[in-house]
């Protein structure tokens, strides 16, 4: 039995994702639920399947290697999570493999409609997001750095006041 230290926020905030994920909400993800959000995606934005796919398909390697099956729970997510704040640089090496995905446009900044097209990907539905929060600088769009930190502080974090908290949205 793995003991968790996932607090309240924590697993709010995961559970938002991981629900969006679950694409025939059997309460697991497997490799299907990876592929249909690859799929959601570039049937949004189109262009660089290879790319998203690649983004999408490495995230699920690498849960399905750290869970040991082909099904994943919310608590095997979890338990990833708990341990983030001690290898902050995994957050942030997927953060800049998430950017490169989002910039459609290779400018490198993620503008308001390049975030959305994400939010929507992932969440399967135009989530709310309230992008002002999260541009810190409010220059109207996401410096690479800017979006590192807001995605540290989502998966890595637990801080309410933290805008990352509510990268996906409310929790």
């Amino acid at each position: 039995m793995v003991l968790l230290m996932a607090s309240d926020l924590q697993r709010r905030k995961v559970s938002v994702v991981f629900g969006a994920m679950d694409a025939n909400g059997d309460g697991y993800l497997d490799e299907t639920d990876f592929r249909a959000l690859t799929a959601r995606w570039v049937s949004l934005r189109g262009g660089d399947e290879e790319l998203l796919s690649g983004v999408m398909m490495g995230w699920w390697a690498t849960l399905h290697a750290i869970a040991g099956q082909s099904r994943v729970t919310i608590d095997n997510v979890l338990s990833i999570v708990d341990a983030l704040p001690k290898t902050p640089e995994a957050v942030t090496d997927t953060a800049d493999a998430m950017f490169a995905a989002v910039d459609e446009n290779h400018d490198d900044y993620i503008s308001r409609s390049e975030y959305q097209t994400m939010i929507t990907a992932w969440l399967g539905h135009e989530g709310v997001t309230d992008f002002a929060a999260l541009d810190s600088d409010g220059d109207g769009r996401l410096s690479r750095e800017e979006f590192a930190r807001l995605w540290l502080e989502f998966w890595a974090g637990d801080d309410p006041d933290a805008a990352g908290t509510y990268v996906f949205g409310p929790v």
